[in-house]
């Protein structure tokens, strides 16, 4: 392309980019954040306006919160929004047994129809499925033909029919023949799916699917629902004005009529106080004005379902509403309470309790009411507990605000929740960080939270401010803006506690990947944020992993993959070794953990076993034979040139470790074994332009993001041509939302593009690699916490979301902060 043709095509680009600049300009986030402490207690609005869906938990299952105001006896809502209300027409396993007729064979004739005879298949109960623990009929096949027979006594009188429908994977249903649904894929809730009234009929009905398993599991659910009609005058929807995300709140704008409401939610997540950190309360604060120079009676209401302490909507709770000496509280929790009795990476806590608290000086009515009457028992007054006992019940909370004028009146309510037991650890249970002992209680955390209140909020005010300011200048708008959505939920995916040897233990989930706990391929890039904030926690990141080995518990002379499956970790879950890439990690991040603090006192700790792991490195790093990285989505690679960095920095780090221990012999020893690898890896990984994704192919290319390191921790091991060669190559190689990945496919991760824009020589080159980032987190179709792995072309997510992993946002301000001591 001629020089001309470079600046028309470039002109193009922008103009595109410009455009859909535009179209985003509203958008802050792909997701909001409200409430965030842990991979337990996490709660999203998916959508750009807070009261246009429900609010949910990470995962993407109803966790309900619903915020209405009345002024003058005119009702606004800006939080949330009403769940529907279903009666059940024909129950679903989770509500009642039932049995079905089902073959595994393809039957002949229309097997969907109501005539049909189906008088040699055989029966079962639902659900149906392949895992033994949660179904009643084991099916392992790949095709499964299902029907059920019911009755229904007068179709007419049903509002709306839905199909209530859980399914693993593809699906086709029949109603009385007709189809009436179809999907390729799967789900991992129950979705309800408007279909026709006038396709049931008065007497017997018939209901036959086809499911058909193409991968992973295989799960079949299903019954049918009539979503009631809304009763009472209808609420008016408050209007947004504006939103703005900052590291611990996020802060909305309304006009609820003559009265403007601000919103704001804070979790107070400051790192430097480890019990302010771990203590499981977030606040939400009102603030409250008129808007036309008049007098306006205002009160708001606030309902939290109990969802938020169940893992499944059946799963029956009990309430409670109590107070203490200056707190007015409602509880809820599940009657089962199966305390740490499972783990899975789709699972929401249902066990411990959920907490809503309101300072008594406030004069807050709370009562206990079904979900389904909330809303009208506001409207009428009702605060009378009316059902402490259900699978749908809400905690309700209204503040009175008397006459509100010009000067702006201030209120708050609290949310929390006691675990009671976080974590399994080697079979232990674990209690949260801030009960450790066993004698704290959870109403003195509200107490101590509603003291602080004050200088809680105005240090998370200084701290976001803080924050910001840093980002912006190691990286300008765009970037800072990144960070500050990043830093809760790098955070929320994580529990703190200690370990019974007494040691910190910050322990992730890694969300919608797995679920296992500990990752230490999700440690690795999650580590710049706690490397800058609190290295302690990062400590707790890897306390764990060396326990594992060094208690002999894991044999290998390669570090673990992960401690197990959140939140049991009992031990390695995940099903195959990653040795230079969790062995490189482990190493590398001791390392910068010596670095930030001036102290090698963790590494001399650990000193054999890092040895260990240095001579795996030494023996098979170089020139990886075939075997899974952290990007093990990508599937088996050997000879991987990015995996070979990282082996050569592991061990030139081991050798910084060991100068900085007064090993210096060893020191040598090892800084020459890298000096030495490092032209060879130039020859073998040379593609002229670039340096390829392996060493056998120059046809390729990948991201280089491990070099970081060899930067951020001074090792100075690769010549510059390497990083200029790279980023010039690179910025060839943009696509919408960022560079992709490898030359494979045209996925990216966020985390890592933003690891080698670090490494660009100039800042233009940074901010040009970073601005494709910050376009996918205010533009992505993809309405989640924000997700790390994407197609860089379209920017909807290929899997991943809430992982701690962005945390690796913060690697730019990281190299400033230690580029500057």
């Amino acid at each position: 392309m001629n020089k001309l043709g470079k600046v028309s095509f470039c002109c193009l680009l922008a103009c595109i980019s410009s455009f859909f600049d535009a179209q985003a300009q509203q958008r802050k986030a792909p997701a909001y954040p409200l409430i965030t402490h842990n991979p337990n207690f996490s709660i999203w609005s998916m959508t750009d306006q807070l009261n246009a869906s429900t609010t949910k938990h990470w995962t993407e299952a109803d966790h309900s919160l619903l915020g209405l105001i009345n002024v003058d006896g005119n009702i606004y809502r800006f939080l949330g929004k009403e769940e529907p209300s279903y009666k059940t027409i024909l129950p679903t396993a989770e509500d009642q047994p039932f049995t079905v007729q089902y073959t595994e064979t393809k039957p002949a004739g229309d097997w969907q129809s109501s005539s049909y005879q189906a008088s040699d298949w055989r029966s079962g109960a639902a659900p149906i499925g392949d895992d033994q623990r949660h179904v009643k009929t084991l099916w392992k096949s790949d095709d499964i033909w299902v029907r059920r027979a019911f009755n229904v006594t007068d179709p007419q009188r049903i509002n709306q029919l839905f199909l209530k429908l859980n399914h693993d994977d593809n699906v086709v249903v029949f109603l009385n023949g007709k189809k009436v649904y179809e999907k390729a894929g799967w789900t991992n809730s129950f979705q309800y799916l408007p279909i026709n009234k006038s396709d049931l009929k008065a007497g017997q009905n018939q209901i036959a699917v086809h499911l058909r398993n193409t991968a992973g599991g295989r799960y079949l659910d299903f019954g049918l629902v009539d979503k009631l009609k809304e009763s009472g005058p209808k609420i008016q929807t408050a209007v947004q004005r504006d939103v703005d995300v900052t590291a611990t709140r996020t802060i909305y704008n309304f006009q609820a009529g003559n009265v403007d409401l601000k919103l704001t939610f804070t979790s107070p997540l400051l790192m430097d106080d480890l019990n302010l950190l771990a203590r499981p309360v977030s606040y939400i604060t009102y603030q409250v004005k008129a808007n036309d120079g008049k007098q306006h009676a205002v009160k708001v209401f606030l309902s939290a379902a109990s969802n938020i302490a169940v893992y499944k909507p059946s799963q029956e709770v009990v309430a409670e509403k109590y107070e203490t000496d200056k707190l007015a509280i409602l509880k809820a929790g599940t009657v089962e309470q199966p305390m740490l009795q499972k783990g899975a990476d789709d699972m929401r806590i249902d066990w411990g309790y959920f907490y809503v608290a309101s300072p008594k000086a406030d004069q807050a009515q709370q009562f206990v009411s079904p979900m389904a009457t909330a809303v009208d028992d506001f409207r009428k007054g009702n605060t009378k507990s009316t059902s402490t006992k259900g699978t749908a019940l809400s905690l309700n909370t209204i503040i009175p605000f008397g006459k509100v004028g010009n000067k702006e009146v201030e209120r708050f309510v609290e949310l929390g929740y006691d675990e009671i037991y976080a974590i399994q650890y080697f079979k232990k249970d674990l209690r949260p960080w801030w009960n450790n002992s066993g004698k704290e209680t959870i109403e003195n955390q509200l107490t101590l939270a509603a003291n602080e209140y004050r200088s809680v909020m105005d240090r998370c005010v200084a701290f976001d401010k803080e924050v910001y300011a840093d980002a912006l200048k190691s990286g300008g708008k765009e970037y800072a803006h990144l960070t500050t959505l990043a830093y809760r939920q790098s955070i929320a995916a994580h529990t703190l506690v200690k370990s019974p040897q007494g040691e910190l233990l910050w322990l992730s989930k890694e969300n919608n990947s797995g679920g296992f706990i500990n990752t230490v391929d999700v440690t690795y890039p999650s580590a710049p944020l706690y490397l800058i904030y609190n290295p302690e926690l990062l400590k707790g990141m890897l306390t764990g992993i060396f326990y594992f080995s060094e208690s002999g518990k894991y044999p290998h002379p390669w570090a673990a993959h992960d401690l197990g499956t959140y939140p049991l970790a009992n031990g390695q879950t995940y099903g195959e070794p990653m040795p230079v890439e969790e062995s490189g990690n482990m190493i590398i991040l001791t390392a910068a953990i010596s670095k930030v603090q001036g102290d090698a006192s963790y590494a001399k700790k650990h000193w054999k076993t890092l040895t260990t792991w240095v001579d795996y490195l030494v023996k098979d790093g170089f020139d990886p034979k075939t075997q899974l990285c952290t990007d093990d989505f990508a599937g088996h690679l050997a000879r991987n040139a990015n995996l070979s960095v990282k082996a050569i920095v592991g061990i030139a780090c081991y050798a910084q470790m060991a100068e900085a221990i007064g090993e210096t012999e060893t020191a040598k020893k090892y800084r020459a074994i890298a000096e030495e690898m490092v032209p060879k890896w130039m020859e073998m990984a040379d593609a002229g332009d670039h340096y390829a994704l392996t060493f056998d192919n120059k046809n390729t290319w990948s991201q280089k993001y491990n070099l970081i390191w060899d930067k951020v921790l001074g090792l100075n091991l690769f010549p510059q041509k390497v990083y200029n060669t790279e980023i010039k190559y690179y910025l060839t190689k943009q696509s919408r939302f960022g560079i992709p990945l490898d030359s494979r496919k045209a996925y990216t991760k966020n985390d890592w593009i933003l690891w080698t824009a670090t490494f660009a020589p100039t800042r233009e080159e940074f901010e040009a690699l970073v601005h494709p980032v910050y376009n996918h987190a205010i533009q992505t179709e993809s309405r989640v916490p924000l997700n790390d792995f994407y197609d860089a072309n379209t920017g909807i997510r290929e899997n991943f979301k809430a992982r701690s992993v962005v945390g690796g946002f913060y690697m730019k301000l990281l190299s400033d902060k230690i580029q500057r001591k």
